[in-house]
């Protein structure tokens, strides 16, 4: 295993971050949270501008051919700055997946979307379902096409996409969509989330979709769900890294101008102790990180690999989280602090798409499974 970031890795992050902080401010954020949906036009317009949508997906849909180490590079470093940009979702997962396994007609939405032209999103939670691998939403056969049935859950700037990846049941399996959010039968309704995300949930009344609307084919449906909800747990963590690494920079600085009777807080062993902690499960949070991307970029099997990396961004999120907010006392309760914000981000990305006891249970599965 190999963790020296490639020459792509390291131009990417420093690009992504020079844009990122001088467009993501205090100021820009709390306009941002009082708007109908979080999203940064204005960021996103950089991004694109400069090259980062494209970048990392591949030379047939106009990208720069790299892959999945680079877009993990690219969301630590909107996750250092809680950038409300949908990059792992319209990019990590529909751009990519489409570019993998579209038509030529498909592909076309995946070419937009590297420029920044139009916004994709995959809908994968489902309520009162913790298996999005086996889909409770359902399709039909209806003559030449499908009748969609069911509803999604938290599904990213579900309000401005232009195209919706959708699994669903179907008699011969699991089967994914690109489903038009404007057909009849789909209901979009805004959700309030812990971190002001632009989430919806997503309705399917008997939505019409066509044969030429089935990503890949009905036999690679359950491949492609595979491949989405791996490459979003890996992108989650990734994000998570870059969320708490910043918040611990944010809550070693305050540690060491904080005075409390006559000494810098830092210096009190508890809350030294605490830091320690935090500092340990941010590097677990890296390292684990690390070698589930390194392992899919190598087309090596890494189930266990991922579903280590997304327990330990929940895990140990968690933890940094609680230790960020309670060093900082009073003043990381405060709605309007910055460190505030990244509490929110991290408890975002520690349940989005199964919790680390959500993981851990199917991390024992797969261990379990391999022949002694």
């Amino acid at each position: 295993m190999d963790f020296t970031p490639t020459e792509a890795q390291d131009d990417l992050g420093r690009l992504t971050r020079s844009i990122v902080e001088k467009l993501v401010t205090p100021e820009r954020q709390r306009e941002l949270d009082s708007a109908d949906d979080r999203f940064d036009q204005r960021l996103w317009t950089a991004l694109a501008d400069a090259g980062v949508l494209a970048a990392a997906l591949p030379d047939s849909v106009g990208g720069g051919g790299f892959g999945i180490l680079e877009q993990c590079t690219v969301l630590r470093e909107l996750g250092r700055q809680v950038a409300a940009v949908p990059y792992l979702s319209s990019i990590v997962l529909a751009a990519d997946t489409i570019a993998a396994y579209g038509s030529a007609e498909q592909q076309d939405w995946a070419r937009r979307a590297a420029t920044g032209d139009i916004v994709l999103t995959a809908a994968l939670a489902e309520e009162h379902n913790d298996d999005p691998a086996r889909p409770a939403t359902r399709a039909e056969p209806d003559g030449d096409g499908w009748l969609l049935t069911g509803a999604k859950i938290t599904v990213p700037v579900a309000t401005r996409a232009t195209r919706v990846l959708v699994p669903a049941s179907t008699p011969d399996g699991v089967v994914v969509f690109v489903v038009d959010p404007t057909s009849d039968g789909v209901t979009i309704t805004p959700q309030r989330v812990v971190d002001f995300s632009a989430e919806a949930y997503v309705e399917f009344a008997g939505v019409r979709v066509g044969s030429a609307d089935v990503l890949g084919s009905v036999e690679s449906g359950a491949e492609i769900v595979a491949r989405l909800l791996t490459r979003a747990a890996v992108g989650l963590s990734a994000s998570q890294l870059g969320t708490l690494d910043r918040a611990l920079e944010l809550v070693g600085d305050y540690a060491r101008e904080r005075v409390q009777f006559d000494r810098p807080i830092g210096t009190f062993q508890a809350v030294g102790q605490r830091l320690a902690d935090a500092y340990i499960d941010v590097k677990g949070v890296r390292l684990t990180l690390w070698q589930a991307a390194w392992s899919l970029s190598e087309g090596l099997p890494s189930e266990t690999e991922v579903h280590t990396a997304k327990f330990w961004a929940a895990d140990a999120g968690h933890r940094v989280a609680h230790t960020v907010i309670h060093v900082h006392g009073g003043v990381g309760l405060d709605t309007e602090h910055p460190v505030h914000r990244y509490f929110l981000a991290a408890k975002h990305n520690e349940f989005a798409l199964g919790s680390a006891t959500d993981h851990l249970r199917k991390l024992g599965a797969t261990l379990a499974s391999v022949p002694a």
